[in-house]
């Protein structure tokens, strides 16, 4: 008798239990969810808020925190639009896009070339070679900074595009090369030698095998290098004198005034249509962008 009272309180026990574990597993989710919005919050509110500020007025700005305006106008996006200047913000986003197109197709041919050549081929001083590219990778950019003004300088190249062109066409970026290299040494080498036993050359083995295979490293690559020269606003400084050569960067700086009745929602609807294109493409490549990272960290 008492061993089949056993077995009958056996199901009932275990269903109390696994209620028990349902029950800790929906808190602890519960917990986990709130902890992570509230950072992601906590994170993303500046963002927000530019957002929301850029629909204010300049005196509804400083009223207070919150993201959402009373009374939402467009008024910083029109008369930021028109800027203090002769030239609308378009010609400025137009500058950006002289600036970032070629960067970036120097950077993902030059990068591409010079990382094939250290990870596939046996040459002298290779290793030197290498080391100094990490090297360089190492060096902060401030160190270089006067001695490629003084030489693009003497080139002619001050107040041009040039100066921000030419090192990246020319493989100067080192952390791409570092990136692609360990890209290419966790692919295999099959696909590579079935095409040379074909008879094709070195660089038809690069363009029509290697490259569709480092896509997601090649995106990765763009991504970063469109998004930092969108951002970039010490080369321009430097290099640019002329207004109508400026890029968005330094649109914004040239938008700000000194005096106090400057309307900030213009500056501010400014920085939003600035930050939209990166964003745009960033989530439009998100995948690549993932894959190509998380690839370039595996050791070949």
């Amino acid at each position: 008798m008492a061993n089949s009272q056993i077995l009958t309180d056996a199901p009932v026990l275990d269903d109390i239990q696994a209620a028990r574990r349902v029950k800790i597993g929906l808190i602890s989710a519960t917990v986990r969810y709130v902890l992570l919005f509230s950072v992601g919050l906590v994170m993303l509110y500046p963002l927000i808020w530019l957002v929301g500020a850029s629909f204010k007025t300049n005196s509804e700005i400083f009223a207070g925190a919150g993201f959402l305006p009373e009374s939402p106008t467009l008024d910083g996006y029109i008369k930021g639009w028109q800027t203090s200047t002769p030239y609308t913000f378009g010609r400025f986003f137009w500058n950006s896009f002289l600036i970032i197109l070629p960067k970036v197709i120097g950077t993902a041919i030059s990068c591409t070339m010079a990382a094939y050549a250290f990870a596939r081929f046996e040459f002298p001083l290779k290793k030197i070679f290498f080391v100094s590219v990490i090297a360089i990778l190492l060096l902060p950019n401030v160190v270089t900074r006067i001695p490629q003004y003084i030489l693009f300088r003497d080139l002619g190249w001050l107040d041009s595009f040039l100066p921000l062109w030419v090192p990246s066409a020319m493989a100067g970026d080192a952390f791409f090369v570092f990136m692609l290299v360990q890209f290419l040494r966790s692919l295999p080498r099959d696909m590579e030698e079935a095409a040379r036993v074909d008879g094709a050359n070195s660089l038809q083995t690069l363009v029509y095998i290697v490259v569709p295979m480092l896509a997601p490293a090649l995106i990765s690559v763009c991504l970063f290098q469109f998004m930092w020269t969108m951002n970039d606003f010490l080369g321009p400084l430097i290099y640019l004198s002329s207004v109508d050569k400026y890029p968005v960067s330094l649109a914004l700086k040239l938008s700000i005034d000194t005096t106090e009745a400057f309307e900030w929602n213009r500056i501010l609807a400014m920085s939003v249509l600035t930050i939209t294109p990166a964003l745009i493409v960033f989530f439009a490549a998100q995948r690549y962008f993932i894959e190509g990272i998380s690839a370039g960290g595996v050791k070949g």
